[in-house]
């Protein structure tokens, strides 16, 4: 008995989607990637934009799905940021540091992109998979894709119904029918915000690390950042040589793991207890401060809006 190929719509065209889609093909099915960015990447393609609303709580804002900062490096080494018979060298591309910049991610995609014949698998935004081969050339006039849903057909769980429209210049939508839908569009676009007595009516700006991008508007300013994983590490290192004061909160009450995560020259501290109406911040030890700025590092929920099942 044969192999049963089937029809599968692959959403998002970052590593995951890149790579599920690779072998989806490999083993003889047909692909379609929903990509709503003119390029591939996901969360490794840049985007100097930020969001309408800054704390990412207004559903009606505009949503920017790029969450790195301009100087971003990655975390992991690239012995390890690459697919076992696809590796992350540097392939001539002139960063011979073991952490590289997120520029050299978006390329090692790239070209995993083009050397595997994914690009005309890809819909960017169009009516019909793009026929061009360097996905970088892409212009900014390219249509916006949104899979608007993706939902069982007529209770049926081996076929997906995925809803999808352009948006911008000569709009277009469709339902296409698919049996198998892989779904790779990341979590890295909904925020989570830290929570206390006062954070509702606290005045001053307030963001959230989806929409830190450069330090320069930082400089002069004191700035709290709420969080302790890498991000809040990576931006206190950014902002500190442009603002007057960097300083650092979260919840985190192991010594240990609080030594290990500081950053040399930030001020460091508990958790927020509550704020006044005047702006003062007081810690869980009682000591206070004010902010000029307020970046929350803290995380991101699991959103995907698109995708309905049968109860």
């Amino acid at each position: 008995m044969g192999k049963l190929h089937v029809k599968a719509a692959v959403i998002g065209a970052g590593m995951a989607g890149l790579v599920a889609a690779r072998e989806l093909c490999r083993e003889g099915h047909q692909v379609v990637v929903f990509e709503r960015a003119n390029d591939v990447g996901g969360t490794w393609l840049y985007d100097p934009r930020i969001e309408s609303d800054p704390l990412g709580l207004d559903p009606g804002r505009n949503i920017v799905h790029a969450s790195m900062h301009r100087s971003l490096r990655v975390n992991l080494p690239r012995q390890l940021m690459g697919f076992s018979d696809y590796p992350f060298l540097k392939k001539g591309w002139g960063d011979p540091r073991s952490f590289p910049g997120h520029e050299e991610v978006l390329r090692f995609l790239r070209g995993f992109t083009e050397d595997s014949r994914l690009i005309e698998l890809i819909r960017f935004g169009l009516s019909q998979p793009s026929r061009v081969l360097e996905p970088k050339r892409f212009g900014i006039n390219v249509l916006i894709l949104i899979v608007e849903c993706c939902t069982p057909t007529e209770g049926r769980w081996d076929q997906w119904a995925v809803e999808w429209r352009t948006h911008g210049g000569e709009e277009a939508a469709g339902v296409e029918v698919f049996e198998a839908v892989v779904v790779c569009n990341g979590k890295y676009t909904q925020p989570k915000i830290a929570e206390f007595p006062g954070t509702s009516t606290l005045q001053g700006e307030q963001l959230h690390s989806h929409n830190y991008r450069v330090p320069e508007p930082y400089k002069d300013k004191i700035v709290l950042i709420i969080g302790r994983r890498i991000s809040a590490g990576e931006i206190a290192k950014d902002i500190l040589p442009f603002a007057r004061e960097v300083h650092q909160a979260s919840r985190e009450t192991n010594l240990e793991v609080v030594k290990l995560r500081k950053v040399a020259g930030v001020f460091q501290h508990p958790m927020i207890a509550w704020a006044g109406e005047d702006g003062k911040l007081v810690f869980q030890d009682e000591s206070s401060m004010f902010a000029d700025v307020i970046i929350h590092c803290t995380g991101y929920r699991y959103h995907f809006p698109f995708l309905k099942t049968l109860d």
